[in-house]
């Protein structure tokens, strides 16, 4: 089997409700890329990859079209079903573009899959699980909303909890999650998600201030070195989110103790290839992780659940998935990909599982052969 074309096309993932809020950026709407991957057998691949906006993280839409443009030609020819061989060849031609990286990754897990007639799961070393479970983030707003609509969220099922901090007065962010606190049974996992939005201090002074409510931090600050002062000084453990842009921080941020969980990001760290790798450091070293991405439809969504399935289940704390904050995805033939009861499905059929409805999509933005 080889490449004979790759394809790149381009959709607009609409907010529900208008906006999602994080401490550092807010996004209305997301641009999302997709690569489609032809062969000489006649089997196509999908992959993609959606940053959050271009205030979150140095990656964003245009930037990853460019950089799939740049490897793309250089991709013709190879056995997609080797992925490493494909990943070798991608860090070849163009350092850094994990993001990008994400989508040619994907795809090519995704005709692996189609040709053997395996799931991706399966391909990952089998799934745990035909159902994962779920979180939600619930976005900054006053004490009162916070615990009413954590309420309603373990009404529809969800059993983790992550509350967005940061970006306001600390004393909001301590009676917010005081607030929902006090609404979560005994055993739910609670999260106070700054995105960075936090000082050395703050991260601190909160700590402090909620050290009789069982909760981890989840990337409180900016850089591994101000996570570095955090050792030893806060009441809660720490997960690290933002800051895990690749296996060796994964690595470095274990052994030297700054985090004792993971928010593990498929585009972050560049894809299924990559995120099985770390997947593995944790479970050697006992380290419990969420497998998410920024954002992303369909695609994007099983990609991460497939991953999610294989994770040992002590250490699989749950899967972020956009679905429920998108107006609308992109035209699929497949189910949707949805949390329900707070899980979420795992694709049937092989490789992903999802085959886009390209008949209603628009002309690729790109393609190369």
């Amino acid at each position: 089997m080889r490449i004979t074309e790759i394809r790149m096309y381009q959709h607009d993932l609409p907010v529900k409700g208008g906006l999602y809020q994080m401490s550092t950026s807010q996004v209305s709407a997301l641009d999302t890329t997709v690569v489609e991957i032809r062969t000489d057998e006649g089997i196509s691949g999908f992959g993609e990859t959606c940053p959050l906006g271009s205030g979150y993280q140095p990656q964003f839409a245009a930037g990853d079209r460019a950089a799939i443009g740049e490897m793309a030609p250089h991709l013709i020819g190879l056995d997609p079903r080797l992925t490493n061989l494909v990943y070798h060849r991608m860090d070849a031609v163009l350092m850094g573009s994990s993001s990008a990286k994400t989508a040619i990754d994907v795809a090519c897990w995704d005709l692996l899959g189609k040709a053997t007639g395996m799931p991706v799961h399966d391909l990952l070393g089998g799934a745990y699980t035909d159902r994962v479970l779920s979180y939600w983030g619930i976005m900054p707003d006053t004490p009162e909303a916070s615990a009413a609509k954590a309420e309603a969220l373990m009404a529809d099922g969800y059993r983790r909890i992550q509350v967005k901090t940061g970006g306001r007065p600390l004393h909001e962010d301590v009676a917010c999650v005081r607030a929902v606190a006090e609404v979560l049974p005994p055993g739910v996992p609670l999260l106070a998600d700054a995105n960075r939005g936090w000082n050395v201090r703050e991260a601190l002074e909160f700590s402090i201030a909620c050290r009789d409510i069982p909760l981890a931090l989840e990337q409180p600050c900016s850089t591994l070195e101000e996570h570095r002062q955090l050792v030893g000084r806060v009441s809660h453990p720490v997960f690290l989110d933002e800051s895990t842009a690749d296996i060796a921080t994964v690595i470095t941020a274990i052994t030297d103790g700054l985090a004792q969980g993971f928010g593990m990001k498929l585009s972050r760290v560049g894809g299924l290839t990559k995120l099985r790798a770390v997947r593995d450091i944790c479970e050697a070293k006992g380290i419990p992780s969420t497998i998410d991405d920024t954002w992303g439809g369909d695609l994007t969504a099983a990609a991460t659940v497939h991953m999610g399935a294989t994770v040992r289940p002590d250490l699989y704390e749950a899967t972020w998935i956009s679905q429920p904050y998108t107006e609308r995805g992109y035209p699929t033939l497949t189910p949707e990909v949805v949390c329900e009861d707070g899980h979420i499905a795992v694709p049937t059929g092989p490789g992903l599982g999802i085959e886009p409805d390209l008949a209603n999509w628009p002309d690729p933005v790109a393609v190369f052969n």
